[in-house]
């Protein structure tokens, strides 16, 4: 009989993807994008939740997907993931982001609190590591990669082996960590990672592609939970002291099938914040716990600035990649990006121009990654550009603010079969309510009223109201406020559907 191997595939989802603004904001981060790929219709997340279930053979056994994320987009996640239907997933929700050690650790902490029964396998499942927002052009050859992962560390009888995947370097990229192996594989193909390098300077970099056995970071990790559990107590025991202690205090509760973790907030808040190699992976070679390298040549790139985009998305014979409503002329090498109107170039070069409803990006390529310097202006700023769309998705559905001036916004309203919106009222402004498509329900004070197309009723201001859809098509609205203050955070919640305050 074939012994198999258990194990827990992992997603890392809790990116704010600022380099990739103005399309990626921290209310929609470029993990839950549709950015590239063979199939357009995924996003980023998808796309990894797909390929690492797609790992099970007849030796590894695939239990939950864990999806550790932030508690302001489990609503995000739970509705891509309700577009894979074959995949079992939990989410482990992080009131605040702490970086990818404490995620990491919440996952493993998942797997020893769920042991199924008393086989050491059973027991102290593998967990396989990968970030929400990378591509993978050869997923055949990222498959068989990581099963070789899945086999060095299922090999070591003292279960103190980490496996990583290296990626075979394409240029002297200096945007990227670098690994160095040894210049021979050990028993089972893996090599014994000698060291781990930061991010380079030019000269460096070309240094190490010249080498031959220096390898880019691709932050995907293999290892036995209780394998990161007693590093992480070797080297930073002040994280596992605090993450546990959060774990401790965690509350439980469901949306359909699918289970949320909430560690405790307060606690969780006092976590340091480290990233999994800062924590662990890099002080490892030289120690008690070693690190296995397997080489990964497979169309990798973490999209880390618009450039990256550039490079994975099919490009014309000028050398252009667009999407949406664009027209170029005399262009090369550019990356358009329309969203909401026509965006056309003429006699331009190396430009990223990304356009949305609300924001509008022109960068040179070779400095995409200087956005982030953009999105630190917006913060200091406290502009809302830097958080939200102007097409806002909520538990509910979504909502687009197409105009506002003194004393008024209309917003475009759409809310899902069977969903309502909070039972809820505003201190400061009144609304007006027009259906435009579907039938709407509408609680309005101690009314409760059914409208139907180009029928409408107003919202006096102080008035306690909701807004459902008891029908099993989309419910459209236009909403006009009224009003001396219109802000978001003019609601009072007294009832919602979502658990939000």
């Amino acid at each position: 009989m074939v012994r198999t191997t258990q194990i827990l595939p992992i997603i890392l989802c809790g990116g704010s993807g600022t380099r990739l603004w103005p399309l990626s904001r921290s209310s929609f981060p470029k993990q839950f994008l549709v950015l590239s790929g063979s199939d357009k219709s995924k996003s980023l997340f998808q796309e990894a939740i797909e390929r690492i279930n797609h790992i099970a053979s007849p030796t590894i056994t695939l239990g939950p997907t864990l999806i550790v994320t932030n508690e302001d987009h489990r609503f995000l996640a739970l509705d891509q993931l309700r577009e894979l239907s074959t995949i079992q997933s939990t989410l482990l929700l992080e009131p605040v982001g702490r970086n990818t050690a404490p995620a990491l650790t919440l996952a493993a902490l998942w797997a020893q609190a769920n042991r199924s029964n008393k086989d050491e396998v059973a027991d102290d499942p593998i967990l396989v590591i990968t970030p929400a927002d990378q591509t993978i052009q050869n997923t055949a050859a990222f498959t068989k990669a990581l099963q070789d992962c899945v086999q060095v560390v299922a090999a070591d009888p003292e279960q103190k082996t980490i496996a990583i995947l290296g990626i075979t370097p394409t240029g002297p990229e200096t945007g990227y960590g670098y690994i160095l192996r040894a210049k021979t594989p050990n028993a089972q193909g893996a090599y014994a990672v000698e060291k781990f390098v930061e991010k380079p300077d030019g000269p460096t970099a070309q240094a190490y592609l010249e080498h031959g056995h220096y390898f880019w970071n691709s932050g995907m990790f293999v290892l036995r939970a209780s394998t990161w559990l007693a590093a992480l107590k070797e080297f930073r025991p002040d994280i596992l002291g605090a993450t546990e202690t959060a774990w401790v205090a965690r509350t439980i509760d469901h949306s359909g099938q699918t289970e949320f973790v909430r560690p405790d907030k307060t606690i969780f808040k006092t976590i340091p914040a480290e990233s999994i190699d800062y924590a662990v992976i890099e002080n490892c070679p030289g120690s008690n716990f070693t690190v296995n390298m397997v080489a990964l040549d497979a169309g990798w790139n973490d999209l880390g600035a618009w450039d990256a985009v550039w490079q994975v998305r099919e490009q014309d014979a000028n050398g252009n990649a667009y999407s949406g409503d664009a027209l170029l002329t005399n262009t090369k090498n550019s990356l358009v990006h329309a969203t909401s109107r026509l965006v056309s170039t003429v006699g331009v070069e190396n430009l990223i121009i990304v356009e949305t409803a609300d924001a509008v990006l022109v960068a040179d390529r070779n400095n995409s990654q200087d956005v982030k310097h953009i999105v630190a202006q917006l913060e200091a700023q406290k502009r809302t550009e830097k958080n939200l769309h102007r097409k806002v998705a909520r538990p509910w559905g979504w909502y687009d603010s197409v105009d506002e001036g003194e004393r008024f916004k209309v917003k475009r309203i759409q809310v899902k079969p069977g969903a309502s919106l909070s039972l809820q009222m505003h201190h400061h402004r009144a609304e007006h309510w027009i259906v435009v498509k579907g039938v709407a329900e509408i609680t309005n004070g101690d009314q409760i009223i059914t409208l139907t197309e180009n029928q409408s009723t107003y919202i006096p201001q102080g008035q306690t109201h909701r807004l459902a859809n008891p029908g099993s098509t989309p419910l459209e609205i236009i909403e006009v406020q009224s009003g001396s203050y219109l802000g978001e955070d003019d609601i009072v919640r007294f009832e919602d559907d979502y658990g939000r305050n």
